[in-house]
């Protein structure tokens, strides 16, 4: 009741404050769409993912919702957590992502029984792809797994539907077509209202979207892995694709929060195996971090903030999900939609980006066969 409240309290100021201003790359909440009743906070950004009769409405930033239980070295209290998804929700976060292999499976309960009060107001993305939702015992996208996988979403969600269900990582074994077809069978049942992809290369996208329009495409990108924009990204683009890029922040590095001395529990995170988080790689890789240091200071803005900036101002369809447990964190990703760059500082800043180079490979060992294109 309290709640209903201070929502009627906040719908009511929203209409004296007079008319809301739309911009064509991102409209900000009014009414619904999606069937969904949109978050009181009229000053919440939104974009749209896919196309046609398969878009999509969702906050501008999305909230991953992996590390509240997995590879992030520590397992938060459950109950910070639940706070932290409703105080996204209160944000105008309407875009939640989680996955059967987060845990396994125990994510996927935590944001179910999280949400659940308004659960009918928000997008679940959810995915589908992993022997036993396990990643480390190989890929498995067979019709009779993606329909157990989707009964066993759907009970630990505490829902009937899935709002987008995303093939993790692509299958060779099975053909991409068998897959998209299965999925459009589940969204004819209701089970499922969009279809989207993770990591897919162009000739799978292509695959799967003449079968069954794809919504969205989920791959990593940030501004220590620009590899989508040499492609993917231009396929989304051309077929009305919406991209959302996951580790938009590198998994926390491109923060200025870690460092070359910073620790990871390697029994519940994966980043001390990742090429790019070993100490040299770390040091060799800072001037990105001085770089968006120097441009967020002059602006009053933190270096996470001009990272997902910088995502969206790249195309009106990226839809970032940065993860975190901190509510701060959350404050601050979720501010990073109210800049605007100009063209002049959007073009120096990429400049200034582009003569940086990378050092050390995002993935090793299965975690890169399985995201090869």
């Amino acid at each position: 009741m309290e709640k209903n409240n201070r929502r009627d309290f906040l719908k009511a100021g929203a209409l004296l404050s007079g008319s809301v201003i739309l911009s064509p790359a991102i409209g900000k909440a009014q009414g619904s769409e999606n069937g969904l009743s949109m978050p009181a906070n009229t000053d919440v950004k939104y974009r749209t993912l896919g196309s046609g009769s398969q878009a999509l409405k969702v906050s501008a930033l999305g909230l991953g919702c992996m590390g509240m239980s997995y590879h992030r070295s520590f397992v938060p209290d459950k109950k910070a957590m639940f706070s932290m998804l409703h105080k996204a929700y209160d944000l105008g976060v309407t875009f939640f992502d989680t996955a059967e292999a987060y845990g396994p499976l125990v994510n996927e309960e935590l944001v179910g029984e999280a949400v659940s009060s308004f659960r009918k107001e928000i997008v679940i993305a959810t995915k589908f792809g992993f022997k036993n939702g396990r990643p480390s015992e190989g890929l498995d996208s067979r019709p009779e797994r993606i329909r157990a996988v989707v009964e066993h979403s759907l009970k630990s969600l505490k829902t009937d539907y899935i709002d987008l269900l995303y093939q993790h990582r692509v299958d060779p074994a099975v053909p991409m077509e068998e897959v998209a077809g299965t999925v459009k069978d589940l969204i004819q049942e209701g089970k499922v209202k969009y279809f989207g992809l993770s990591e897919a290369g162009e000739s799978n996208i292509r695959k799967a979207h003449a079968v069954q329009p794809v919504t969205a495409l989920q791959s990593e990108y940030s501004l220590m892995t620009r590899q989508p924009e040499k492609d993917v990204i231009n396929v989304c683009e051309e077929l009305g694709i919406g991209f959302v890029p996951y580790s938009p922040l590198s998994r926390g590095m491109i923060t200025g929060y870690l460092n070359e001395r910073s620790k990871y529990n390697p029994n519940n995170d994966n980043r001390p195996s990742l090429p790019r988080y070993q100490p040299d790689n770390v040091i060799a890789n800072w001037p990105l971090i001085d770089t968006l240091k120097a441009f967020g200071d002059q602006r009053g803005l933190t270096v996470a903030q001009v990272a997902l900036a910088w995502l969206l101002a790249q195309k009106p369809f990226i839809v970032p999900i940065p993860g975190t447990t901190k509510l701060a964190h959350l404050q601050e990703n979720m501010w990073a939609a109210d800049f605007e760059f100009t063209a002049e500082e959007l073009q120096s800043l990429t400049d200034q980006i582009n003569k940086i180079k990378i050092v050390g490979e995002r993935y090793t060992g299965i975690s890169a066969k399985q995201t090869a294109k």
